[in-house]
């Protein structure tokens, strides 16, 4: 979407942006039927994504709000992020997301995987973890770690994801 363009254009261009074609790769073998209309998913590494919608995508699997300046400028400093958008006709939604950190050259870490709950239980989050894990892998990074909330942790285990072999505790520090 052009977020970044609606907050320096009319409002007519963010309209007119949700119907243009989209360019993106497919997801193999996911054409999906809704509602007798053929919809298409696909996968994209632009970062011009409205906020807005990826607010609500949040919202519908029940993620806390975040000041949306905080995520605009997330998502500016991650190497890599990748969408997926649903495509019915000339129009498109943002079904799931996904971001990464980095060092761009050893280590990337995977944040704010989210896929929406008309979507989920059909493949589409695993097959964006395999898309981000190998675009990272594409740019010669070899250590990818994320961190999952218990009720996901089978799902990443499932993806080839493993605790630390090492045994290694990870360390957080937050404000009081």
């Amino acid at each position: 979407m052009v977020f970044w363009k609606s907050l320096f254009s009319s409002s007519d261009a963010t309209a007119a942006s949700k119907t243009t074609p989209f360019e993106g790769d497919p997801v193999e073998g996911m054409g999906v039927n809704r509602t007798n209309s053929e919809s298409r998913i696909f996968f994209s590494t632009e970062r011009d994504i409205d906020l807005y919608e990826l607010e609500e995508l949040c919202d519908a699997v029940g993620w806390s709000r975040r000041p949306l300046r905080k995520v605009k400028k997330a998502m500016q400093y991650s190497f890599l992020v990748v969408s997926m958008w649903e495509v019915v006709g000339a129009k498109r939604r943002i079904i799931g997301f996904a971001r990464a950190t980095s060092d761009h050259a050893f280590n990337a870490t995977i944040w704010d995987v989210v896929v929406h709950p008309d979507f989920q239980s059909q493949g589409l989050g695993k097959a964006m973890m395999k898309y981000m894990v190998k675009k990272l892998r594409s740019e010669d990074i070899s250590n990818i770690t994320l961190f999952a909330d218990p009720h996901v942790v089978d799902f990443y285990g499932r993806l080839g994801f493993i605790a630390d072999p090492e045994g290694i505790k990870g360390m957080f520090w937050y404000p009081d």
